[in-house]
């Protein structure tokens, strides 16, 4: 009986959402039909114009509203409480909703909480703002999200403000919070919207899975039709035991024809995505691959690369000078640093050795790190920043976030510009 009332209540709200939508294209002006650099900005799923401000309504304020936002924080926060009882709302509300989200909700609280955080800080940066969110649109097409399950998501942030504010709840203050909610789905949705032509996500077979660590595995997926990724990338892979459950791994290989994919991953701790891809994975087993994504080796430059890889940050790294190999500007030398634990923790040194053999243009430089040190630092960073004067390269950092954050301080302590140094955003793993 309860699925039969959800069911029904679903397929109304799906309805009504194509009804209004269908309402807002019969009542728009004809210059909201264009189509090129003079079209008009697209309404949202909640039938709001996008504005001037790279997505913001029309008469708003995007900094004032951040401002205010900050200034009443307090009001909502902890966060992860005021999340806590979003969600709680929202599945008792409309529980056919729970089946989009994963099993445990740990993760994915900790990630609208970064999300969150996100938003407010970047408010006063809308069209920057957009980029991200966007791109977060386009990958959230994997988990099932439709433009109606935001409308939800709105009334149950409604409610959550509206419990934590308590006494102290105001109009205005609700108002920027939906100004800005309204905004970061308006732009997820026109993410969402540009990648219809590709699929929300790619089915993989697994064809070789290596323990080269007892709590590390590199796997080698062959997926059904050609994964667009570039080297360098990362994408998101879901695992049979934890549905709906998606992680992050950089993709440890050049794009190749027979569209191989191999990822390099560590376990982290227990019942997770790591665990399972590293043990109770094989091959012939079915995952799933999220959208391609991340920026960490920029196209149009040719300068010579600094590449720093720690750990599994090594995975990148690989693909980028395989693809170098077969694709190199003329004159291009490459560094390439790679930090470890230990010397046997150096997992890929055999491949790495052969893929470096017999190229001048390429400097492989190991160093064990030794874990943490007394005062804390990083011998890898200590080791890139002795080694030579950086400031005309272009520097790629990946590994550990504490290493990166490091690596990066340092080299632009040393007089590398900080827009030379590249490393990928993690806003949280979906």
């Amino acid at each position: 009986m309860e699925i039969t009332s959800t069911t029904t209540e679903y397929d109304r709200l799906i309805a009504r959402h194509h009804a209004m939508r269908l309402r807002r294209q019969i009542l728009a002006p004809a210059s909201s039909f264009q189509t090129g650099p003079d079209q008009s900005a697209p309404a949202g799923p909640t039938g709001h114009p996008a504005g001037p401000q790279g997505g913001y309504p029309d008469g708003f304020d995007a900094a004032a509203d951040q401002r205010l936002i900050l200034d009443t924080l307090g009001l909502v926060t902890p966060l992860a409480d005021l999340i806590d009882h979003l969600y709680a709302f929202m599945f008792r509300r409309r529980p056919y909703l729970r089946s989009l989200f994963p099993e445990s909700m740990e993760f994915q609280q900790t990630h609208l909480e970064r999300m969150f955080n996100h938003l407010i800080d970047h408010l006063d940066r809308p069209a920057q703002l957009a980029a991200t969110l966007s791109q977060l649109g386009r990958d959230h097409r994997k988990l099932g999200v439709r433009p109606v399950h935001y409308e939800a998501f709105e009334e149950a942030l409604c409610q959550a403000i509206r419990h934590r504010a308590g006494a102290r709840w105001s109009d205005g203050l609700e108002a920027a919070w939906i100004r800005m909610l309204r905004f970061a789905v308006r732009a997820m949705v026109a993410g969402a919207e540009s990648a219809l032509t590709e699929p929300p996500y790619w089915h993989a077979v697994v064809v070789g899975h290596e323990r080269r660590r007892p709590d590390l595995a590199v796997l080698r997926v062959r997926t059904g039709e050609p994964y667009p990724y570039r080297a360098g990338q990362y994408g998101t892979v879901e695992h049979p035991r934890l549905p709906h459950t998606w992680r992050q791994y950089s993709m440890g290989c050049a794009p190749r024809e027979d569209n191989e994919v191999e990822f390099h991953v560590r376990r982290t701790g227990p019942g997770g995505v790591s665990e399972a891809l590293v043990e109770r994975t094989a091959v012939g087993d079915e995952l799933r691959l999220g959208p391609p994504r991340g920026t960490l080796m920029p196209e149009d430059d040719t300068r010579d690369l600094l590449l720093v890889a720690g750990g599994t940050g090594l995975a990148p790294m690989k693909a980028i000078v395989e693809e170098l190999v077969e694709h190199r500007p003329r004159g291009r030398r490459v560094h390439l640093f790679v930090g470890a634990r230990d010397r046997a923790d150096l997992y890929d040194w055999p491949d790495l050795s052969e893929l470096v053999g017999r190229k001048p243009w390429l400097e492989l430089i190991p160093v064990a790190d030794g874990g943490p040190r007394p005062g804390g630092g990083s011998r890898l960073a200590d080791a890139v920043s002795r080694s030579g004067d950086w400031a005309d390269h272009l520097a790629c950092v990946s590994g550990p976030a504490g290493m990166v954050d490091e690596v990066r301080t340092r080299l632009v302590a040393a007089g590398l510009p900080a827009a030379h140094v590249h490393h990928d955003p993690v806003l949280g793993r979906v």
